[in-house]
């Protein structure tokens, strides 16, 4: 799949970039040609000479060369690529990309880049884990960079942690796995609903839950990146989309949340159920604010309208529906019996016995039930692997 692909590599002064020169020579044997933009700080760590000499390109260190006035164009050089790997990453350069930071050749490429760019941070453990990192990376994942995880050894600095850059040719494969990827779930239209809804008691309270979202955001943009044009119904959350082939509709009551969801599904390949909707509303909205008193305040609520059961009863032979489960005892029997209920294909099993998952965190592990018996328990992941596991089950599923 890199076989013709032309690759800008990046390299930030980090002692990980003497690695470069073997993401280089892997690029260039699977068929792919390579430009390489440098710091100058990077070339204390490795020499331009020998990036030249492997990737069988000049390589461009400044905006000109002053012995003769040739301009290296971040503009071109941008038009020109594929694919945009920085590889070491640097925390400083991260810093600076998140916030448009433009000092050297490789950052204006960076801003000028119309190609998936792809960062391979590499640092101590301390900074990598120092908030203002992982902010930064969270706001570069959030502008359309595919992040290519560092990895947990030994360091540098003679400290054990996560903050090594990933081996070169798990690098490699990750661009390539990128661009054999894409396409798997072109032409598909997939509806996805995420987050928690609000179902009003007076204009400042509501009956609601800590669902935060992360989860079937994290779906949306896994579905997207391998080509799906998605539709997301969203509750209200405080997370941001960045692929362009998601459309997103907001909405707040489960009611919102039902209608978009229902008029959506009609053109949809199929749906993932993944928002938290409130099983029951207030029976009555109060149009002020409801009083403190000294009497007890009842409350009665009344159910909302089931979207998984009725997306079922519409669902069409060339349709799937994924539901999701979040159970607190009898996970899998309780996941079997909404499978059956309401017409699913599989259903995502989280249980809140488990530590560190479910609603607010970064993290999740989970159980697929199928309609046809079959179980798998998966193990504890980052959401954003925990979506690729979901979708790579969908598309098994499709197949």
């Amino acid at each position: 799949m890199l076989k013709g692909k032309k690759i800008i590599l990046g390299i930030t002064g980090g002692i990980a970039a003497y690695k470069s020169a073997t993401i280089v020579r892997e690029f260039v044997k699977r068929g792919a040609e390579v430009k390489v933009v440098m710091t100058e700080t990077a070339k204390q760590f490795i020499t331009p000479l020998t990036m030249a000499t492997l990737s069988k390109n000049p390589v461009m260190v400044d905006f000109f060369d002053p012995t003769n006035g040739a301009w290296n164009s971040h503009v071109s050089l941008g038009l020109w690529a594929d694919a945009f790997l920085i590889a070491p990453t640097t925390a400083n350069t991260i810093g600076k990309m998140a916030n448009g930071i433009a000092d050297n050749l490789l950052l204006t490429t960076y801003l000028s880049a119309k190609c998936p760019v792809f960062v391979a941070p590499a640092m101590d453990l301390d900074m990598y884990q120092h908030p203002l990192t992982q902010k930064n990376l969270t706001t570069l994942q959030q502008l359309g960079c595919q992040l290519i995880e560092p990895t947990s050894g030994f360091l540098a600095s003679g400290l054990e942690g996560k903050g090594r850059m990933e081996e070169p040719d798990k690098i490699v494969d990750f661009v390539e796995c990128f661009f054999s990827e894409k396409k798997l779930l072109g032409g598909k239209h997939i509806l996805i609903t995420a987050g928690p809804t609000y179902e009003k008691i007076d204009p400042v309270r509501f009956v609601g839950n800590y669902s935060s979202g992360k989860m079937g955001f994290a779906i949306a943009e896994r579905c997207a990146e391998l080509g799906a044009n998605v539709t997301l119904v969203a509750g209200p959350v405080a997370l941001k989309t960045s692929n362009p082939l998601i459309k997103r509709i907001d909405v707040e009551s489960a009611e919102e949340m039902y209608k978009a969801t229902i008029k959506a599904f009609s053109n949809a390949d199929g749906a993932i159920l993944s928002a938290a909707v409130a099983d029951f509303k207030p029976a009555t909205q109060a149009n002020e604010k409801i009083k403190r008193g000294e009497d007890e305040l009842s409350l009665q609520l009344s159910p909302t309208k089931d979207i998984a059961a009725a997306l079922g009863r519409e669902k069409k032979a060339s349709q799937f529906l994924v539901g999701f489960a979040l159970e607190t005892d009898n996970e899998l029997s309780n996941a079997q019996v909404k499978l059956k209920n309401k017409n699913l294909d599989f259903v995502v099993l989280n249980s809140m016995q488990n530590a560190q998952t479910c609603f607010g965190f970064d993290t999740n592990k989970i159980w697929i039930v199928r309609n046809d018996g079959t179980q798998s328990e998966f193990p504890f992941k980052t959401k954003k692997e925990v979506a690729r596991d979901i979708v790579d089950e969908i598309v098994k599923f499709l197949k």
